[in-house]
């Protein structure tokens, strides 16, 4: 890794080596005969050179708060230059060997983010000590002092022996980015040399498929979604460390030693570089300003951080938004561009590392006989041609149609041609009936809608033919309740009503999984639940103008005047059931009738609770309970029971009548008794 360092005037800003080692040597001609007091003043030299590099380090982030790189490439060097000094004065004042033997060598080294040169301001140190065989009395004696002087300065040092890479995934990865730091430069180029043939040698693939099961266990602990509302910015979905999981297996591959030479060797274009570094230092600055605000190693972008990041970062309101949501918007679309990346970077990899041909090969029985003019390249949905979107802008929505129809992926240079082509979707093309049929295919799939929608919405497609959708791509809902975008929620909404329909979680929510099989029309719920969040962050009332977003879009879809209607009706209402259950008395006969007055049918219950029940449990893991799921039952028996007698006061009167009846008979009274 070629480190990147400020310019010299900016260095001396940040720390003097030169004169700090004037200060460390004139302290140890003092007090040459006391080592204990000597490495007292040297760790407290050291310590106040580390406060002023860490302060002028603050304060180039607050003159430039968006350049992250710039942050950690100039900590980087502020600790390179502790660690040198400190080095120094351990071997030469503390523990002098005038004639070191051939096993009493040391070499420091730099390990994991530090050896890229990349360290935010309260991040471990990590670092490495290379010696030839076992460690000397010296070189025990250097390491064990070194380590508690860098504990006394207060920073968080990581450190390990580096004999088990062949056998550690963790170990590797450290060694794959070490870099040379101070000692003995002729040891660490062995070291180099014996990791490079004894360890990367042929073991290409197994990294490329340890590191990639290792990236998905860390998406599942973070939410598995790069659209969670505070977001972990190092280790969450679309943040740093995939980013830097792309970087290691490429510098695995193809020994690359700089992210821009995965250009040379195939792995990204120019462009895609570009985007690469543009999200690194979005992503870096976003994290150096935590560690600052916080004076920790804070990597999680919670509530209350995210409006002091945003004012540092100097967002500021427009056009409705706030500050801090356009902060967050900004945040969740570098985080998109990260996936973005990843996708494409993996299929270049596979089309260099997998074998000739398909990457697999299905039964002859399932091979899709007509793909419209697509093609299968090893397995997965592809262009013909390069300009086939733009041939015919209405197959930028028929792709996700037949990957869904069929079963199948969709190659990442096609997703990368819909990002491009996306914007040849115009009016003419969202009036296409053959665009919307195949539009309400995906979206009403009896497979996985969730899946090719999340698609949709990767490559823009989505927003593009439903432009209200794309006004919430990306929108926070800043609030402590909701878990992810709005774009997300919508989604993971339509695949919970998905795995509703097909019985999968008939343990969670069994009345909304027998109501599923009664509905009138399905299409009409699958919509509304498309598009019941789809006016937020518009500053009205969002049931009431996405309601009007409804009213002009089902008829383009294909839905019928009563179809409209219904969806309207349900977006306006999408808030009626939960608000009701959760927030009045039940057991109050009139909470029960002013329901029923706004529902008015059987069947718009039906609708209600199903869209309820999936709106709540999509907001997070954890919202959705059995306290929830009895009292949105309980609301829905009551009025289902009005509704099927016909007129509540008449089917009141019809019940009490009845009761007073029976209770006559049981005490043989008459009814002038009463």
């Amino acid at each position: 890794m070629v480190m990147q360092f400020p310019a010299l005037g900016s260095r001396r800003a940040i720390i003097d080596r030169r004169a700090i080692s004037d200060s460390i040597n004139a302290l140890a001609h003092e007090h040459k005969g006391d080592p204990m007091r000597l490495r007292g003043l040297i760790v407290g030299e050291l310590k106040a050179a580390l406060e002023e590099g860490r302060v002028e380090v603050a304060r180039r982030l607050e003159q430039r708060p968006t350049r992250g790189r710039e942050t950690v490439t100039a900590f980087a060097f502020l600790i390179d230059q502790i660690l040198r000094l400190l080095y120094d004065a351990t071997t030469h004042h503390l523990y002098p060997s005038g004639n070191r033997s051939t096993g009493e060598r040391i070499a420091l080294i730099a390990v994991g983010g530090y050896g890229r040169g990349e360290m935010a301001p309260h991040s471990d140190v990590d670092i490495g000590f290379i010696t030839p065989w076992k460690p000397t009395g010296w070189t025990e004696q250097v390491i064990e002092s070194m380590l508690y002087s860098l504990w006394d300065l207060g920073l968080k040092v990581g450190h390990s022996s580096r004999r088990m890479a062949k056998a550690d995934l963790t170990v590797r990865t450290a060694l794959l980015e070490a870099r040379y730091v101070w000692g003995d430069r002729a040891l660490y180029e062995e070291t180099s040399v014996r990791f490079d043939a004894e360890v990367m040698q042929g073991n290409a693939r197994a990294f490329v498929t340890e590191k990639l099961v290792e990236r998905d266990e860390r998406h599942k602990r973070m939410g598995d979604s790069r659209y969670v509302v505070e977001p972990n910015v190092k280790e969450g979905k679309g943040g740093l460390r995939d980013l830097h999981t792309l970087f290691w297996i490429g510098k695995y591959v193809n020994r690359v030693r700089s992210v821009a030479e995965l250009v040379d060797v195939g792995l990204l274009t120019q462009i895609e570089l570009r985007q690469f570094q543009k999200a690194e230092d979005f992503l870096w600055a976003v994290r150096c300003h935590l560690h600052t605000i916080t004076g920790r190693a804070e990597d999680r972008l919670t509530f209350d951080l995210q409006l002091e990041t945003a004012t540092r970062m100097r967002f500021t309101g427009r056009h409705g938004q706030s500050g801090v949501e356009r902060f967050m918007r900004y945040y969740f679309l570098n985080a998109k561009i990260v996936g973005d990346l990843t996708a494409v970077f993996l299929a270049h990899l596979d089309d260099q590392m997998g074998p000739k041909g398909r990457r697999y090969i299905p039964a002859i029985f399932r091979r899709p006989k007509k793909l419209d003019g697509f093609v299968l390249d090893r397995g997965r949905l592809a262009l013909p041609s390069d300009d086939f979107f733009q041939a015919d802008p209405v197959r930028l929505v028929e792709i996700f149609a037949l990957a869904d129809r069929h079963g199948l992926s969709i190659h990442p240079a096609a997703m990368r041609a819909a990002s491009r082509d996306a914007g040849l979707i115009n009016a003419k093309i969202r009036k296409d009936p053959r665009a919307n049929a195949a539009f309400m295919d995906v979206l009403t799939s009896p497979r996985d809608p969730e899946t090719v929608l999340r698609w949709m919405n990767e490559s823009t497609v989505f927003g593009r033919f439903v432009p209200d959708f794309r006004r919430v791509v990306a929108q926070m809902q800043f609030d402590m309740y909701h878990h992810y975008t709005v774009d997300e929620h919508t989604i993971r909404a339509v695949g919970l009503l998905s795995r509703i329909e097909k019985g999968e979680l008939t343990q969670d929510h069994p009345l909304a999984t027998d109501l599923m099989g009664k509905l009138l029309s399905r299409r009409v719920l699958y919509i509304a639940v498309l598009l019941h969040d789809i006016a937020k962050g518009r500053g009205g009332d969002h049931s009431i103008l996405g309601a009007q977003v409804a009213e002009q879009l089902c008829p383009r879809l294909g839905l019928t005047p009563a179809e409209t209607e219904t969806v309207a009706w349900l977006v306006r209402y999408h808030l009626l059931m939960s608000a009701t259950a959760f927030k009045r008395d039940l057991a109050d006969y009139k909470t029960i009738v002013d329901f029923v007055d706004v529902v008015q049918s059987p069947e718009r219950l039906r609708l209600l609770l199903c869209l309820t029940v999936v709106d709540i449990r999509a907001v997070g893991p954890g919202v959705w309970n059995s306290w929830k799921r009895q009292l949105l039952g309980d609301l829905y028996d009551s009025a289902e029971e009005l509704l099927r007698l016909g007129h509540k006061q008449k089917g009141r009167s019809e019940r009490v009548t009845a009761k007073q009846k029976t209770l006559r008979e049981a005490l043989h009274m008459d009814e002038a008794t009463f």
